[in-house]
């Protein structure tokens, strides 16, 4: 299955997409026009999070979204995912690249050099943020909106933008190929939050 990387990005959260409705916060999401979605906990095991993984593996697969885990190789191989995203503290790209071939992104915060070796171990997308204050990462550090465009113009892979991310703001950034969202996504009505994010990216 071949999912464009490029749209709203939708991220769980732990408090604002409870797992007990997150199968059913996902299909809202996906009427909505989500085509990315990705599983994050920090917490839990991943014994503990491959039944839900699984479900929602099949409903991404049954409606065409590419579903991404963060961070964890072996529920993402186990689970069959689309994709695997990796930040800084968790398994390498290189290595992850040895076993996965699915799609892998990598956070490079605001590091136009950390995007520029991703592309070269064979990152399939980078991300860059927190491009705005976030309440689900309130001690993030924003980052200057000019990254963008300095990654245009030296890399050829699908840039992303994450943190803080509303349909009144991302206008203020260069064009991009996905706006990663948590709290501007699960707060309200999900699938009118998704509508109103990609009128704003012009999607």
């Amino acid at each position: 299955m071949g999912v464009a990387l490029r749209g709203v990005y939708a991220i769980s959260d732990e408090v604002l997409s409870p797992y007990d409705k997150l199968p059913n916060l996902l299909e809202h999401a996906i009427q909505g026009g989500v085509r990315l979605f990705q599983l994050r906990d920090k917490t839990r095991s991943d014994g503990d999070l491959l039944p839900l993984a699984k479900d929602l593996a099949k409903i991404c697969a049954k409606e065409g979204v590419g579903f991404i885990i963060n961070d964890r190789l072996e529920l993402a191989l186990e689970c069959q995912a689309y994709g695997l995203h990796l930040g800084r503290e968790d398994t390498p790209l290189k290595e992850a690249r040895k076993h996965f071939k699915g799609v892998i992104g990598v956070s490079c915060y605001g590091d136009l050099d950390r995007a520029k070796e991703a592309q070269s171990l064979g990152a399939d997308y980078v991300a860059f943020g927190a491009c705005f204050a976030s309440p689900t990462k309130p001690k993030a550090p924003t980052i200057a909106k000019e990254v963008f465009t300095q990654a245009r113009a030296c890399l050829n892979l699908p840039l992303c933008a994450i943190g803080g991310l509303t349909p009144s703001n991302i206008s203020t950034l260069p064009p991009l190929d996905m706006c990663a969202v948590i709290s501007s996504l699960w707060l309200g009505d999900i699938t009118q939050n998704v509508k109103a994010l990609k009128k704003a990216m012009g999607a």
